[in-house]
């Protein structure tokens, strides 16, 4: 793991491989906030046109591992096993015609769906390979700009300033999303010769300090590992909803239900330590885009953010 070439603000280290990108166009203050994360371009293959079959024939999921789970009204609900996305970490589909890049970044623990639909135009993202506060950073293969997973924004190239639109997905186990959706839809075992169902992270959110991170630790004395749900720029931690199990604040309604396991824990998935699964939904009851992130990630990206930590 290196850091790349910033320290004088250049980044013609990065030129050979990213030759369509262009630099002079961006939102990052220093290059030295990017690093390498090991793998090199598209070395974490994303996937695209994934296969899907019923929820009754699969078998290797076990029930409490986590996946993302899609529910759009009229379309048939579709989860994609986080024990694929550790290894892929994006998914580009279409769902009732949308096209949606689903996301999962490890090391943050961040999960979000977006839209991949820009300006009338429709991108496809892969994993560049680099870091930001030990966030994913994505990037498009139609106009080789950068993307900040966790905050869905263009940072360098064309796309400088983009905001995608996040749809509102949630993290939840296999058995929960079983439950209610017998009729569903789970995404197939890639075709890719990967260990899926393992765990490459032992123990990491149970590190004093996130990997490859030289930032500040959060405020108020929240541990930096420590699970916070993100909607817009506030955040909850997990400890305080899982002690409650309901909190209806800032004109959103979050709960908590046990029986997710942490991906990010024991080398076997479904064997990680419990996390429990989030809703939130609005004051009219419908599902709100969120994410279920880390303390110290949420504290890089939104800095000025606040803090729920008691009624």
């Amino acid at each position: 793991m290196v850091m790349a070439s910033g320290a004088a603000g250049d980044p013609s280290f990065w030129k050979h491989e990213w030759p369509e990108t262009d630099f002079s166009n961006t939102t990052v203050p220093n290059w030295v906030e990017i690093m390498s994360g090991g793998p090199p371009k598209d070395g974490i293959p994303a996937l695209s046109d994934p296969q899907f079959i019923w929820v009754h024939e699969e078998t290797r999921i076990g029930d409490r591992e986590p996946i993302v789970a899609i529910e759009i009204a009229g379309e048939i609900p579709r989860a994609y096993p986080i024990r694929y996305l550790t290894w892929h970490e994006i998914v580009n589909d279409s769902v009732a015609a949308r096209p949606i890049a689903v996301t999962f970044c490890p090391l943050c623990n961040s999960a979000i769906t977006f839209d991949r639909t820009v300006k009338g135009r429709v991108l496809t993202f892969g994993v560049s390979g680099k870091l930001r506060n030990s966030d994913m950073v994505m990037y498009d293969r139609e106009t080789q700009s950068w993307w900040q997973q966790a905050m869905g924004q263009g940072i360098v190239g064309e796309m400088t300033g983009v905001t995608l639109t996040t749809l509102p997905t949630w993290m939840e186990s296999w058995a929960q999303f079983k439950a209610r959706n017998p009729n569903g839809l789970v995404m197939a075992e890639p075709a890719y010769n990967r260990d899926y169902g393992r765990n490459p992270y032992v123990s990491y959110d149970s590190s004093a300090r996130p990997f490859l991170y030289s930032g500040e630790n959060p405020p108020h004395g929240v541990a930096p590992l420590v699970r916070v749900v993100r909607v817009a720029d506030r955040a909850w931690p997990l400890t305080r909803l899982a002690s409650v199990g309901r909190v209806t604040e800032a004109g959103v309604t979050i709960t908590w239900q046990e029986g997710q396991a942490s991906a990010l824990d024991k080398a076997n998935i479904g064997q990680g330590k419990e996390v429990g699964s989030i809703r939130v939904k609005d004051s009219a009851g419908h599902d709100v885009p969120h994410d279920v992130m880390f303390a110290f990630a949420f504290h890089a990206f939104w800095p000025d953010g606040q803090w729920m930590l008691e009624p």
